[in-house]
């Protein structure tokens, strides 16, 4: 075993050849990371921005780590030159040469001098306030510098993906913001005279406000992935653009009704117009068969037909209005609601008429009953018969006479119903013949 020292066994040859070749690997490594850093459009975004909130919080320490990194990076620089110096004096080190470059290679021969600013703003290794000079040995300053690295690109990667993609869209939607204002304005849809209208006027104010403070303070919108340690791990808060982006197209598909109202007005109104004129006739059908049926029909309580609905013929009238000065925002509800109110008045004309006739069908009805029952009688022979004659004829005579009772008709028709039944039931001699002869009727 080699010689000792405070660092351990003292390094032969080969052992500093090859850490020398490993440090100077790894020079080039955050060398190359630290230009990619200093480089990077996060960086220089946020060196010009006005930052306000959390990021101008995190950007302070980031530049004070940044600036640490570099005097890190200036001492590894240092440390690692002077080993190579002391190795190219000679082919073959000497004892003393080894043991200098083993306390250089291993042990902390690495100061740190930074300026008070940067490292009191800075973290320390150990989580505690920076100092103004630090002792590291080659291998803990690397470390160190990855840890100092990965902190600050985290924050400006951080930084960059939320301007990268929130603005951008937040331009977009704004926008189509403005498309939709213009196109609602074209059709009545204001503020103050439609709710579309303040619903513009508020996700204008809430887009303007967000692109305000995205751009002073992007990591106030910056969600970290959760168990990821990789720099930049997560991803843009998009609640509040997601939220406006939803409401501005419930907005269009509200000016899309619109417009749907302006292209077929005309002919809603037309409909409209016919499905009330139709149910006023049908009124007027239903008050005439009413003056029918008192003057026909006895003791029957017949229903009172109302008018047509003067308030659906004045909102008819504001509906025309509204399509004749272009108030498409007001025509919308009101023809909804009309076409609804119409279609229900013309059911109830219709439901009024079926009421007021009810006395006549029921009058049909007996009728229809008496004479079938008269047919079948005359086609089984029966059509002389005094008993059954005389019941059709007192039956006949309520059925058409005016006014007629419904109540008396109908025991009147029961009663031939019942005689010719028991009639055609029964047997019965034929006129001519010797033997009786059975002739049954179906039943009643």
């Amino acid at each position: 075993m080699g010689d000792t020292g405070p660092t351990g066994p003292v390094m032969d040859r080969d052992e500093v050849d090859r850490a020398l070749a490993r440090l100077g690997a790894e020079h080039e490594a955050v060398e190359t990371s630290l230009l990619a850093l200093q480089d990077h459009a996060g960086r220089r975004l946020l060196e010009g921005a006005e930052l306000t909130g959390v990021t101008v919080e995190r950007w302070s320490a980031a530049e004070a780590s940044i600036t640490l990194l570099w005097s890190y990076f200036d001492a590894y620089t240092g440390a690692l030159r002077t080993a190579r110096e002391i190795r190219s004096r000679r082919r073959w080190s000497s004892r003393e040469d080894l043991a200098e470059l083993t306390e250089l290679l291993r042990g902390e021969a690495v100061t740190v001098a930074g300026g008070a600013a940067a490292l009191a703003q800075a973290p320390a290794p150990d989580g505690g306030p920076g100092r103004l000079s630090e002792r590291y040995s080659l291998a803990a300053l690397v470390e160190r510098m990855n840890q100092l690295y990965a902190t600050s690109l985290d924050m400006v990667v951080a930084a960059d993906a939320v301007w990268s993609a929130l603005p951008a869209r937040i331009d977009l939607l704004a926008a189509e913001l403005q498309r939709t204002r213009k196109l609602a304005h074209s059709v009545g849809v204001r503020p103050g005279e439609h709710p579309s209208g303040d619903d513009l006027e508020r996700i204008t104010r809430t887009l303007t406000r967000l692109r305000e403070r995205v751009v002073s303070d992007p990591l106030a919108f910056w969600l970290p992935a959760e168990g990821s340690s990789a720099p930049g791990g997560g991803r843009p808060d998009t609640t509040v653009y997601d939220r406006e982006a939803r409401a501005l197209e419930e907005v269009r598909r509200e000016i899309d009704a619109v417009l749907a109202v302006r292209q077929d007005a005309e002919q809603r109104i037309v409909r409209l117009r016919d499905v009330l004129s139709r149910a006023d006739r049908t009124l007027a059908e239903a008050r005439t068969a009413r003056g029918e049926v008192l003057a026909k029909i006895a003791a029957t309580e017949v229903p009172v037909v109302g008018g047509p609905p003067i308030v659906l013929q004045e909102q008819l009238a504001a509906a025309a209005e509204y399509r004749r000065h272009a108030q498409w925002h007001r025509l919308s509800p009101l023809l909804e609601s009309l076409e609804e109110k119409a279609e229900d008045e013309l059911l109830r004309a219709r439901e009024s008429l079926t009421a007021v006739t009810a006395p006549l069908a029921v009058r049909a009805e007996l009728r229809g009953r008496l004479d079938a029952y008269k047919a079948k009688v005359a086609r089984l022979g029966f059509a002389e018969d005094p008993e059954l004659a005389e019941k059709y004829e007192k039956a006949r005579r309520m059925l058409w006479s005016a006014p007629c009772d419904l109540r008396v008709a109908e025991q009147a028709v029961l009663r031939y119903q019942h005689a010719a039944a028991e009639t055609l039931g029964s047997p019965r001699r034929v006129p001519g013949q010797g033997g009786p002869v059975d002739r049954t009727g179906p039943g009643v």
